[in-house]
């Protein structure tokens, strides 16, 4: 990959991020009558996007940056000549429509790489690395059997992606900014969280917070 193709991409990936941002900016208040029930995963998914600790969010990060910055090339390699890794790969395991898979391991090694370097939707990039990498392995085994001269590189990527996979992206990342301001706003007594009951008042639905709201008849 040259680097201009390199600087190409970042570009056109910030300039959708930025765009994205924007978007979100000019949106209505979302209805927190129906997001109420994401309350109850808050634990969980904070847990999973906000590893506690500075150190180990910056290995992650440099696990992010190691995987997803290695991986780039071979997504753009795979797209520069789809028929001929079609033909090479993908043949050899019998699979329907090699071309198509083909297109679909370029992609998702290309893309996955960026959303796991920016740390934006990290557990689909991760496992589109995954899948790839797992799917790579297969491969090579079957082809070469245990060759570990083969498998070597397949294995660290296929470790790295995984481990990203189930820990999750660090603090340094989109998603744990993204999670904090989100369940930040669905904190009860937040003018976001006012906003949204008062839309849902003037619209004619009535409820308790953090339930379904019910329609309400008015006799003239």
């Amino acid at each position: 990959m040259t680097t201009t193709l390199l600087l190409e991409l970042f570009g056109g990936f910030a300039g959708a991020c930025f765009a994205l941002w924007l978007a979100t900016q000019t949106l209505p208040s979302p209805n927190f009558a129906l997001l109420a029930p994401l309350q109850r995963l808050k634990p969980v998914l904070l847990a999973y996007l906000q590893r506690p600790g500075m150190v180990a969010s910056a290995g992650l990060l440099l696990l992010r940056l190691s995987i997803g910055v290695m991986m780039i090339h071979h997504g753009q390699e795979k797209l520069a000549d789809p028929q001929q890794f079609a033909d090479t790969y993908v043949a050899s395991l019998h699979l329907p429509f090699p071309l198509f898979f083909a297109y679909a391991a370029g992609f998702s090694e290309l893309i996955g790489s960026w959303l796991v370097i920016f740390g934006l939707f990290t557990p689909l990039g991760a496992l589109a690395l995954t899948g790839t990498m797992a799917t790579a392995a297969y491969q090579h085994i079957l082809t070469a059997g245990l060759n570990i001269y083969v498998l070597e590189l397949v294995v660290l990527y296929l470790g790295g992606s995984l481990a990203l996979l189930l820990n999750g992206p660090g603090r340094f990342s989109f998603d744990a900014g993204m999670a904090g301001e989100m369940f930040s706003e669905l904190e009860p007594g937040t003018p976001a969280q006012e906003t949204g009951n008062q839309a849902g008042n003037a619209s004619g639905w009535v409820g308790p917070a953090g339930s379904l709201p019910t329609p309400v008849q008015i006799n003239v």
